[in-house]
């Protein structure tokens, strides 16, 4: 694949319109709410209710209380709050539990709510039969026992998990729906067969971040064809397992500019000193980084440069269309996830994800309200090409990093999608 030949992808924007009637379930909670709060929550986010549940298998890494596969799996289970009451239109039918240890939790949930665990990827997917009888398949390849790379990448068997699934579809002669938790791969190559293969198979396919259809704080929403000039994202932790998360919540703002996405032209990761010195070179919209910087939750009230951490990194994007990007993973001064872009014209906004915990990390409810949405149209809620695309930066920088900051140049990357309009949680907050 090279720049002359980018990927496209089908019309995503052709769900059923229909499927946004309905409102939110009583189970949700009581916050005090104003009726023209709650109905413009209503009109603005899609939910699906009154309709019969659609059966999906689930394929995992480990089960632990606050995994990933707890706080998606264990919503199907328990309800939308994972503490009882109504849950997404959606049953459980099937799990494959890849690592045994440490997972008696997930064991003991699924014999209470008569979940037969399968020894086998095909096991699951088939739930025992002699075809595909579930609807769709979750498969959650995060947490876990499993090695890391030089790159530091966590090498999770995403890939593995994807190709058993997808070998069990061609076997029994049957396609459905399936969601790939955060990026695929890990690494690109990975990702790339993972992408080609759901092409190739038809499978409708959903990957990515939480952060992307959850809450804003302040709420922020990037109209479709907007004339954005600069973009600049703070996350926080680990390269890899957060690097994903922050370059997700951007590009989900930032493909959104006039012409949608074109893909990446180059990659570049800093560290250190490096990091400032990109900064003051001019490389960097000094306006979106405040902004950004200013609505971060932060460790302390050290300034930015200050608060230095061996980790810190800055991810430097160059678009095929001339466009730029920042993404500053600063550990020791941020504490959340943040993104800001500058409109033609206009001051510089920005907003941060929340990610708050309670009750029970609300994000993933509104990641499971878009994988609830695929599995009951057959079409994905929005494009895998965005999560193909910040897999590969991502690898990229790591790779960049390990090459002391080589600027890499990303044919590979030519990735041309058009965004969906699908929205994130609405503000105020619904109560979860």
């Amino acid at each position: 694949m090279n720049s002359s030949h980018p990927i496209s992808r089908r019309n995503w924007l052709t769900s059923s319109a229909a499927l946004a009637a309905g409102s939110w379930a009583a189970s949700f909670g009581s916050h005090q709410r104003s009726s023209a709060d709650e109905a413009q929550a209503k009109d603005k986010w899609p939910a699906l209710t009154g309709r019969s549940p659609k059966s999906v298998a689930g394929v995992l890494t480990t089960y632990f209380k606050g995994s990933h596969s707890d706080v998606l799996i264990g919503r199907l289970l328990e309800g939308w709050k994972i503490d009882g009451g109504q849950g997404p239109a959606l049953k459980l039918s099937s799990l494959y539990i890849d690592q045994q240890v440490n997972t008696e939790f997930g064991r003991e949930l699924a014999a209470r709510y008569k979940i037969p665990v399968f020894d086998t990827i095909e096991g699951a997917v088939t739930a025992g039969t002699s075809g595909i009888p579930v609807d769709g398949v979750l498969s959650i390849g995060e947490h876990g026992d499993y090695p890391r790379n030089d790159l530091g990448q966590d090498l999770y068997p995403r890939r593995r998990f994807f190709q058993e699934i997808t070998d069990t579809f061609a076997k029994y002669g049957k396609v459905v729906p399936v969601f790939n938790d955060k990026h695929l791969g890990p690494g690109w190559d990975d990702a790339l067969w993972m992408y080609q293969r759901a092409q190739q198979m038809q499978v409708p396919f959903m990957a990515g971040s939480s952060l992307v259809v959850g809450y804003r704080s302040p709420d922020l929403t990037v109209d479709l064809n907007s004339e954005i000039e600069a973009a600049v994202a703070i996350g926080y932790a680990e390269l890899d397992r957060y690097g994903i998360h922050t370059l997700e919540f951007l590009q989900c703002m930032i493909e959104k500019r006039r012409g949608g996405e074109v893909g990446v032209m180059s990659v570049q990761c800093l560290t250190g000193d490096a990091i400032w010195a990109a900064v003051d070179a001019g490389r960097v919209d000094t306006g979106v980084l405040k902004a950004v910087a200013d609505v971060s939750s932060k460790v302390s009230d050290v300034e930015m440069r200050a608060a230095h951490n061996p980790g810190d990194a800055l991810f430097l994007i160059e678009y095929n269309d001339g466009f730029h990007a920042a993404v500053f993973m600063l550990s020791g001064f941020a504490r959340s996830i943040s993104a800001g872009i500058k409109l033609r014209g206009q001051d510089p906004v920005a907003t941060q994800a929340e990610e708050r915990t309670v009750p029970r990390h609300p994000h993933f409810a509104f990641l499971l309200h878009a994988v609830e949405r695929m599995i009951h149209t057959g079409k994905p809620t929005y494009p895998v090409e965005r999560t193909l695309l910040t897999t590969g930066i991502l690898d990229r920088a790591l790779r960049s990093r390990a090459e002391h900051g080589q600027r890499l140049l990303t044919p590979e990357l030519a990735i041309a999608y058009q965004p969906s309009d699908y929205p994130h949680a609405p503000n105020p907050p619904l109560p979860l």
